[in-house]
């Protein structure tokens, strides 16, 4: 294997990734590379991460590895997206990044690249890390603000404080990059409206081009969680929610931001091409610890356990395993993702049968209010939106 100066070298002056062409292909996939690696774990998170950053390098060897033993097929189509998502990708030096796109370019050869996403934490956006991210085909990121309070901030565990998130916008603006994602969180323990309309201020006064907001969850086997279960803490009530999610709809729409999805908004234009093909039946490939695949007739996720994971791929097999995907399964998915978009679920992609039951189904919410059919799609009305879960539950098939 190249050394990570090689590698390095060979990525600057390479024209490794072409100028970005906007269109759309029947044939596009995504690439999602996952990072596990964490400085401190936040309370709330159930995803897998490690703070083993003791094993970094031979986890991006691993991941280069596994690309050569998951390459792409005619069935997933050409890679149009990529997004390195964690744990904190950033918490890779920039030559571990730039060789992990080294062996993407490598192996997957994407001649039309529209979209590239890195998330980041906002304390580690130093100037040096974006500068860095001039030698990378970066061109969006995605940031963890989760809350403008740095008090909040301290109960969540984040290693930044709040006036850390502005200074690593003005950061990355320098650097070049014109595409940022915030990531908001509500719901806390105790929060009231006029603290969540302050946070909402803040992250419109930061002027980012994406915002997602997601209400506080309680992972079971979170810190989070076991708090809650001793009584240290308790949930805010679910009329408080709802009026949070209701203010952040209308501040953020009234502020120009389209409600593209349930917990995303966007300036015109600045969708996440990437997560809109999770909701899009697109296909998409999965790389590193416990990280999924999609390849529309199955799906398959790797091992959740850095160092059987990298053991495995050190000897040439892939850790994971794989489920087809039936039908039923198939519309069910179809479902719960399509409605979470403003676009909804294009009928005309279902079965005869398929469409006969969904109608059936629906026509209720959509006499109450909480669904409407738009030519040939069915989506949520506003209404509908605060009560998705329950809705979706009853159109699918069991």
């Amino acid at each position: 294997m190249a050394s990570c100066e090689e590698i390095a070298l060979h990525f600057r002056n390479s024209q490794l990734f072409p100028t970005f062409a906007l269109r759309f292909s029947h044939t596009m996939a995504g690439l999602y590379v996952h990072i596990p690696f964490c400085a401190s774990r936040c309370v709330y998170c159930g995803f897998y991460s490690t703070v083993h950053t003791d094993l970094r390098q031979r986890y991006v060897d691993a991941v280069c590895r596994e690309m050569e033993l998951r390459p792409a097929t005619d069935a997933i189509g050409a890679i149009e997206t990529v997004y390195l998502g964690g744990g904190t990708p950033s918490q890779l030096s920039v030559a571990q990044l730039e060789q992990l796109f080294y062996y993407i370019n490598k192996v997957y050869r994407p001649a039309c690249l529209r979209e590239v996403t890195m998330e980041c934490n906002p304390d580690d956006v130093t100037d040096e890390f974006a500068t860095g991210l001039r030698l990378l085909p970066v061109d969006r990121i995605s940031m963890g603000a989760q809350t403008f309070s740095d008090r909040r901030l301290r109960f969540l565990h984040r290693r930044h404080t709040a006036s850390q998130v502005g200074q690593a916008v003005e950061r990355l603006r320098t650097a070049g990059i014109g595409n940022i994602s915030i990531d908001l969180m509500y719901g806390f323990p105790d929060e009231t409206l006029q603290d969540w309309e302050c946070d909402i201020n803040a992250a419109l006064a930061v002027g980012a081009e994406h915002l997602s907001a997601y209400c506080l969850t309680y992972e079971a086997g979170t810190p989070l969680y076991q708090q809650l279960q001793r009584g240290a803490i308790h949930e805010l009530d679910e009329e408080t929610e709802r009026a949070m999610y209701e203010m952040l709809i209308h501040r953020l729409t009234s502020a120009g931001y389209e409600h593209y999805e349930i917990s995303n908004f966007a300036r015109p234009g600045r969708r996440s091409l990437h997560n809109s093909s999770y909701w899009n039946d697109v296909p998409y490939i999965g790389l590193g610890a416990a990280a999924h695949s999609y390849l529309l007739t199955s799906r398959s996720w790797n091992i959740a356990d850095i160092q059987q994971y990298i053991e495995s791929i050190e000897r040439g097999v892939l850790p994971s395993e794989s489920e087809s995907i039936d039908a039923t399964t198939h519309y069910n998915d179809r479902i719960v993702t399509a409605l979470r978009t403003c676009d909804g679920l294009d009928l005309n992609t279902l079965t005869a049968e398929q469409r006969t039951y969904c109608l059936s189904q629906s026509q209720r919410f959509v006499a109450d209010g909480l669904l409407r059919i738009d030519g040939s799609r069915l989506l949520l009305t506003r209404r509908g939106l605060f009560v998705s879960d329950m809705v979706m539950s009853e159109l699918l098939q069991v």
